[in-house]
């Protein structure tokens, strides 16, 4: 039996700043992983390390980057994202169902956190290659979406550990914790099994940071319906929804969107987990510019609908919905250009010739005469007099067809044509627990839990539907540098 002032069950992004902020405070902090440590990290490590945050001006952004070179400033259009911007996209992407304390919490805290985060010594970095298209001589971001942890998620895990360390926090892998010590005065402490022997840890406080139930399809197949069983998963399999469940066992609230998930184009030959050498490199999102199709060779959303970062978590679930749950993404010539990275790796389905006809019989598993009629139609649809531009919603339409595709359409008519094969692929879950400003988890009365808090992807009331890209690695810090703090003055007596 050992003790700790603070307990943090995970070993992501939100777990550590959780750790960090507890240890500031002058707390004992002990984390527990239940991954061995060559797969640490939980999802944060198979991100690409977008955090989508508040800045006025590139003044803000040089307090996160404050490597920029003057060629750089000088030959970037950052543009801005504002607070009250921020606010619309929580609230257009989940139907303002999201939770306005929360989400106040999240856009407010959201620069300061990473400024927090950087003095600690995480680096950050524009996103050139993700969300950057030249324009007139000038790289011009778009979508909100500008920063990233240096090194993608895989960076972004190892700086965290290496300053963990030094802060003198104890990190446990292969520690699965099992169940919450709790009684009528609280939590105190976990119930731990490790290296195949089960052990009590006391603490004052917890922290509950362990992921999401994406990994477990009994679990998916319960809250998010039948089929999802069948998706891939993104991320790494040990989110099978321990945490939630200790949780809801201690009385916590269940909260948010139960049968929600953010979930993308993935490729259609994946593994059934993430694959740490390839990372999100599956992901396939740069469909805006092209068509997507099922088996009946017929589209079925509006690719174009708005801009990548804020239809990319919801189209997961369509192309699930889809006869055999998968789709093609087909390209032509004008637009390979701007395909992301991810198109290019050696781990891909593709097809690819000189004529749509020659195209349409490699498509695996779709009708190659309905998918030509469906392209001739399109094409003829395109209002061709409206000028292209990638970073904004320019309103060029293919209209007079269903669906519609409401910005960026070209013909697909310049040879050589490409195509993707796409599946489901989940990220995390929605649903979780409800927690108050403070991070404390409230139980099913409506009262916090003593000595409980949690962050990450099991707080529920943040997202609902969909998901603006970027904003999962910021909330787990905000919440978990509020968690952190809340837990370690409890324990240490500031907060009695």
């Amino acid at each position: 039996m050992s003790a700790y002032d603070v307990i943090v069950v995970g070993g992501g992004n939100a777990a550590f700043c959780t750790a960090l902020s507890a240890r500031e405070q002058g707390a004992s902090v002990v984390m527990l992983e239940r991954a061995p440590e060559d797969e640490r990290g939980g999802n944060s490590r198979f991100t690409a390390g977008a955090m989508r945050v508040v800045y006025d001006g590139v003044d803000d952004l040089v307090e996160l980057v404050p490597d920029l070179t003057d060629d750089e400033l000088t030959n970037t259009d950052f543009g801005s994202y504002t607070a009250d911007k921020y606010f619309d996209d929580m609230g257009r992407v989940t139907d303002y169902r999201t939770d306005p304390d929360l989400v106040e919490l999240l856009v407010r805290r959201s620069h300061p956190t990473l400024k927090w985060m950087r003095e600690k010594g995480v680096r950050f970095m524009p996103m050139w290659n993700r969300q950057a298209f030249k324009v007139d001589g000038k790289f011009r971001f778009w979508g909100g979406l500008t920063v990233e942890a240096w090194g993608g998620g895989p960076g972004l895990v190892e700086s965290l550990t290496e300053i963990a360390k030094k802060e003198g926090i104890e990190i446990r892998y292969g520690a699965r914790a099992k169940t919450l010590i709790a009684d009528d005065d609280g939590v105190h402490g976990v119930r731990v099994r490790q290296d195949g022997k089960t052990a009590d840890i006391h603490a004052k406080s917890v922290v509950l940071a362990a992921g999401g139930f994406e990994a477990n399809s009994e679990m998916r197949t319960r809250y998010l319906g039948p089929g999802w069983e069948l998706a891939k998963v993104r991320g790494t399999r040990f989110n099978t929804g321990d945490g939630i469940k200790m949780a809801l066992e201690a009385g916590a609230m269940p909260c948010g969107n139960w049968s929600g998930c953010h979930a993308v184009a993935w490729d259609r030959n994946a593994p059934e987990f993430g694959d740490l050498a390839v990372g999100d490199n599956f992901q396939k999102h740069s469909y805006p510019f092209g068509l997507i199709v099922n088996a009946h060779g017929k589209r079925f959303v509006d690719e174009g609908a708005d801009l990548r970062n804020y239809t990319y978590a919801k189209y997961g679930r369509e192309i699930l919905n889809q006869p055999g749950q998968f789709a093609w993404q087909v390209f032509d010539a004008k637009v390979d250009h701007l395909l992301r990275d991810e198109y290019r790796i050696r781990q891909i389905t593709k097809a690819s010739a000189d004529t749509l006809e020659g195209l349409a019989e490699k498509l695996e598993g779709v009708d190659a005469a309905t998918f030509l009629e469906t392209v001739k139609t399109y094409n003829a649809a395109v209002q061709t007099d409206t000028p292209f531009d990638p970073t904004v919603k320019d309103g060029r339409a293919a209209v007079g067809i269903d669906p519609p595709k409401s910005n960026w359409a070209n013909t697909l008519d310049t040879p050589p044509f490409q195509a993707f094969a796409v599946t489901c692929g989940i990220t995390f879950t929605f649903g979780g627990v409800r927690i108050d400003t403070e991070a404390r988890v409230v139980d099913t009365d409506g009262v916090a839990i003593p000595g409980l808090y949690a962050a990450g992807e099991m707080v529920g009331g943040l997202f609902y539907f969909n998901y603006p890209g970027g904003t999962g690695l910021t909330s787990g810090s905000v919440f978990g540098r509020i968690a952190g703090d809340g837990a370690a003055k409890r324990a240490l007596g500031a907060n009695q």
